[in-house]
């Protein structure tokens, strides 16, 4: 017997996988539900049910946690779960689905009086694996109590924005925070490129900024996993990051905002998806540099 309470997770890719199994080491029931169910089998092996449907996953659970592609795919999937839903319930809806669906989602929840936490995370692979993301939270806090418990398992430290989860301020947060991520990712690439053409060391452009203000580890990380050939597994897969950033491209035109270098990483990414890099690791934009179409 346990006073944890029971988790549903929908989608077991990289992070809700890694989120999934972090759940159960900190002794939760979970019920795991993917798509394509022999990607989600290996999780039995850490006492995690993996079940044919998304009713079946959340049936009785307390906490239901979507970790899906995009914001059309989450409100498909808990329509599927639908029938099975306990009222009551509190829904961590993880996915990084942009501020349109928000709305769409926050209004399912109601339909179901269910308890919406708009939840993006912020981290890949390797700190979703560790249970040492960022959790960004958005919802009600009288409900937090059922959650907090949930965030803690796959977390490192949870960030409130705000009260009503369908306001979206959890994900406006991520966007703005993906921005600086895809940015910073897409220059590395170009520096490598760069160096590439060039006939320069990338090694001597490293030794050149190093210690000082220019700088920075995100940008030695990325770039490393390029020169070394390690874009496999991926700890943020291009076609998700492409997904992404023309998120953050179409919140800036909805608010006015023109965001030139968001959208000419989307374009990068999109074209290195296109080469065959899709499921690497976003620092595989480094290709598109060479598309002699581009």
């Amino acid at each position: 017997m346990t006073d944890k309470p029971t988790v549903s997770v929908l989608g077991t890719g990289i992070m809700g996988a890694a989120m999934a199994r972090n759940l159960a080491r900190a002794g939760h029931a979970v019920r795991a539900w993917n798509r394509t169910r022999a990607k989600a089998e290996p999780l039995t092996a850490d006492g995690i049910t993996v079940t044919d449907t998304p009713a079946e996953a959340v049936r009785d659970a307390d906490v239901v946690l979507t970790m899906l592609y995009d914001g059309p795919a989450a409100l498909a999937v808990m329509r599927e779960a639908a029938p099975a839903l306990r009222a009551g319930a509190s829904w961590v809806q993880s996915t990084t689905a942009g501020i349109e669906a928000i709305g769409d989602l926050a209004a399912f929840a109601r339909e179901h009086d269910l308890v919406f936490f708009d939840a993006p995370v912020l981290g890949t692979r390797q700190p979703a694996e560790a249970g040492q993301l960022t959790v960004l939270a958005a919802g009600p806090a009288a409900g937090r109590d059922a959650v907090t418990p949930v965030f803690e398992a796959v977390g490192a430290r949870t960030v409130w924005t705000g009260e009503d989860g369908g306001a979206g301020s959890a994900t406006r947060l991520k966007l703005v925070a993906n921005s600086w991520v895809i940015a910073a990712t897409a220059a590395a690439g170009e520096v490598l490129a760069l160096s590439q053409s060039l006939d320069v060391d990338p090694n001597a452009f490293f030794a050149l900024i190093e210690g000082g203000p220019l700088d920075m580890g995100y940008l030695r990380a990325k770039a490393g996993l390029v020169i070394n050939d390690q874009l496999l597994p991926a700890q943020f897969a291009v076609a998700t990051a492409a997904k992404d950033a023309r998120l953050i491209v179409e919140a800036g035109q909805k608010h006015g905002v023109r965001l030139d270098v968001a959208a000419a990483s989307a374009d990068r990414l999109e074209r290195a998806a296109a080469q065959g890099h899709a499921d690497e690791d976003m620092a595989a934009a480094y290709f598109a540099s060479f598309d002699k179409n581009a």
